[in-house]
């Protein structure tokens, strides 16, 4: 059976305009880790990202989205991704991983860190310093020509020799006027396989790497996904555009 993706080629003023939009995610990002501390709650970090992204014209796309409540995703620990912010107070040696889209002049952008708040063991700070790495492992795949297996196996194999396991459920994605747009694009597979990249393409880069085992499981909130093992997970992301020589990162700086 043949499968038709229909993958949206961006203009470079659309390019632009969701660079713009990712310096408005890059900038929230910015703004909410300057009050990461033991002690406050995410339900307060939440609230600092929705009055920042809407103080400057954005919209914070995860508000709503499917039903979800909040304007970011905030995980802790075992925590995977899409945790809901509520009163629950960050403490020390807690890792903390923030997801959020940002939507600006109809565009998005979409990133992801994870935070070590206060003191952590040198296998903790491992894994938050390696899923970091692995992402622009993947990054450095993207050109025209590569193929979306370039991008998987490089962030697979970065994290396996580095003795962290790849969520397999949770994918990366395409983007542009919709936060979610073709193709997927896994953290782990075979290099040469896959759809093509082409100028134009915006891609979600997102590895999600485990300290234990790769399974995961949802909670009974119906958003929260969690290691099954209980082991810590870290979960780095940025918005990336295939470029005529490369790639270019449109929510950095």
């Amino acid at each position: 059976m043949w499968v038709l993706l229909l993958i949206n080629i961006k203009s470079e003023r659309e390019i632009e305009l969701m660079k713009r939009a990712g310096h408005l995610n890059y900038l929230t990002h910015e703004e909410v880790k300057k009050h990461l501390c033991p002690g406050i709650t995410t339900e307060k970090i939440d609230k600092i990202a929705y009055d920042y992204i809407t103080k400057n014209g954005g919209v914070p796309s995860c508000l709503g989205y499917d039903g979800f409540p909040k304007s970011i995703c905030i995980s802790i620990n075992d925590e995977v991704v899409h945790g809901i912010p509520k009163n629950r107070k960050l403490k020390d040696g807690d890792i903390v991983s923030i997801d959020f889209t940002v939507r600006l002049n109809g565009y998005e952008s979409d990133a992801a860190r994870t935070y070590i708040i206060g003191n952590a063991t040198k296998e903790i700070k491992d894994l938050v310093k390696n899923t970091e790495a692995a992402l622009y492992e993947g990054i450095k795949e993207v050109k025209p020509g590569a193929r979306i297996g370039d991008i998987s196996n490089a962030i697979e194999t970065y994290a396996h020799a580095h003795g962290l396991s790849v969520v397999e459920e949770l994918v990366g994605h395409g983007i542009g006027t919709d936060m979610h747009e073709s193709p997927d694009i896994p953290n782990f597979g075979k290099k040469g396989t896959g759809l093509v990249l082409k100028e134009g393409m915006v891609l979600a880069i997102e590895p999600m790497l485990n300290l234990g085992s790769k399974e995961v499981c949802m909670l009974d909130d119906d958003w929260t996904i969690v290691t099954q093992d209980e082991s810590p997970s870290a979960h780095f992301e940025h918005t990336v555009a295939v470029t005529k020589d490369g790639y270019r990162i449109l929510t950095g700086e």
